[in-house]
């Protein structure tokens, strides 16, 4: 028997500092970016149920917070505004008073180039539809989004973010926001474009969070069909084209076949949104101590980028640094 089995695989398992050694995928809180809600409301935080050790916070409270954070180790961030104030026309997404633009301005004040600032470029959280795009009869009116899109794209890089994320999937916005940003000055501020975004179930504890869920209908009419996966190439190449400098897959672990396709054949860094279904999912299971949470954590955030993502965007960043779970 020992004759036959020249290879044995299991010898390269045999202890941690071997496995470490031969690892194939390794994580860093280098490559991951912390989500973060701030609404309109004066001073403190309001917890979100569905979402254990998540809130949405007031812009005084997120400074502190995000103070704290930086002394963990988070350095990386993506902020979503949440306001009762929404139209028809969504102004408020590109108001001087949106909360989102006034946590850039004092977070870029507070902490400088220390802290690398992301803010979402979508009108679902300021229509009072609910919906990201403006509506025009029964439909989602693409042309007319893109400006309003383009507005507020602009007036968060005139706040001081790095990168503006657009996860609205309307036609021709990565384009439209490019235009804007280069035209205002602000050649050297990044898009991270939600390239593929699919009509999710994974998305519920987010929309609890921020306050945007669809008043009527849904959104399948702009988000991608779950059923489709070479669609995703179009819509990666048309967003290049158009000038995203990073490219993004939303929800991540269902979809970790389109995240690998992307990666074999983008020149673009590939993100991934771990969303608040998935975040919540590992919560119930731990607390039904059905899963430890460290093992459970790595293990999905692990499958992330061995399908090729390069960066991804975690609500699960703050306990990993906090219980050291990458040491």
């Amino acid at each position: 028997m020992d004759s036959i089995l020249r290879r044995r695989p299991r010898r390269l398992r045999r202890n941690p500092l071997i496995r470490d050694l031969v690892a194939e995928t390794r994580l860093s809180a280098a490559q991951m970016i912390q989500p973060y809600f701030v609404g309109e409301d004066a001073t403190g935080r309001m917890p979100i149920p569905s979402m254990p050790g998540i809130n949405r916070e007031s812009v005084d409270q997120l400074v502190e917070t995000i103070a704290d954070d930086l002394t963990l180790g988070i350095k990386r961030i993506m902020l979503f505004g949440v306001t009762e104030r929404k139209s028809a026309r969504a102004e408020s997404a590109y108001a001087d008073d949106n909360p989102a633009v006034r946590a850039v301005e004092r977070l870029r004040r507070q902490f400088g180039s220390d802290l690398f600032i992301s803010a979402d470029v979508c009108l679902c959280a300021y229509t009072d539809s609910g919906h990201c795009g403006l509506i025009s009869g029964d439909d989602i009116d693409n042309d007319s989004s893109l400006g309003v899109l383009a507005k507020m794209a602009l007036r968060l890089a005139q706040a001081g973010v790095d990168w503006v994320g657009p996860s609205d999937m309307m036609d021709g916005r990565i384009g439209a926001i490019r235009d804007a940003l280069d035209q205002g000055g602000y050649k050297n501020t990044g898009i991270l474009a939600y390239t593929a975004k699919y009509a999710s179930s994974y998305y519920g504890p987010f929309r609890e969070a921020a306050e945007s869920a669809p008043q009527k209908g849904d959104r399948k009419s702009y988000q991608m069909d779950w059923r489709n996966r070479s669609e995703a190439r179009v819509e990666a190449l048309l967003d290049i084209e158009e000038g995203a400098d990073v490219i993004m897959v939303k929800p991540a672990l269902a979809y970790l076949d389109v995240i690998a396709d992307l990666a074999s054949s983008a020149d673009v860094p590939i993100a991934a949104y771990n969303v608040s279904g998935e975040y919540s999912a590992v919560k119930l299971l731990v607390r039904e101590g059905l899963a430890k949470e460290p093992d459970l954590v790595l293990e999905n955030l692990t499958a992330i980028r061995r399908a090729g993502a390069s960066i991804i965007l975690t609500y699960h960043l703050r306990d990993i640094l906090k219980g050291k779970w990458l040491a």
